[in-house]
């Protein structure tokens, strides 16, 4: 049996909050704690060096967190604060230690492609998702799913990310997001 561990939840809070609550609710026994202080605007002034930012995220709203999911719905890739918070999870820093990382993808979100290698269907388009969340799973670091009702499959993958988060370095090169995206995909 896997062991408990400490998760932060990053996602969409005006779009997602249902699921949010609905995931907490239903998995939440699965854990040692969910660690539910998702960065907000105005927590942090945006007018600080990115580097800044980030190290206030990691300090002040992660901390002891040991694998950071990120809830994907329609918009979540747009969302700065979720950028910022995969950032921050996966930067080693001399007071926290990197978490691994995961993204699940909610009930809500429609993002569909085809991979012309292997002539599969994936249940995402990867211009759909955080982009930095995607350069992870290219990466190998992060890994993504579709949402599971079975407690069974979410403690797994939880604990496969913990394991990964020092076997594979992860993707941090994104420039971080200044604003909010728009659009209905994001281009490198």
């Amino acid at each position: 049996m896997a062991d408990k561990h400490k998760v932060f939840i990053s996602y969409h809070h005006a779009n997602d909050e249902g699921y949010k609550k609905e995931f907490v609710e239903t998995f939440g026994e699965l854990f040692d704690g969910f660690i539910d202080k998702s960065v907000s605007d105005g927590d942090i002034d945006s007018d600080l060096k990115t580097e800044t930012i980030r190290q206030k995220i990691r300090d002040d709203f992660i901390s002891d967190a040991t694998v950071t999911i990120v809830l994907i719905g329609a918009e979540t890739w747009k969302r700065k604060h979720v950028d910022w918070e995969i950032s921050s999870s996966i930067r080693e820093t001399e007071k926290n230690p990197r978490t691994g990382l995961i993204g699940i993808l909610l009930p809500s979100y429609i993002g569909i492609s085809f991979d012309a290698e292997t002539s599969d269907i994936l249940p995402y388009d990867k211009y759909t998702i955080p982009p930095r969340l995607s350069d992870n799973i290219d990466c190998g670091f992060a890994k993504i799913y579709e949402w599971s009702n079975h407690p069974e499959d979410i403690k797994e993958w939880i604990h496969e990310a913990f394991n990964r988060r020092n076997k594979i370095n992860p993707d941090n090169s994104l420039a971080s997001f200044v604003h909010n995206r728009h659009g209905e995909k994001w281009q490198k």
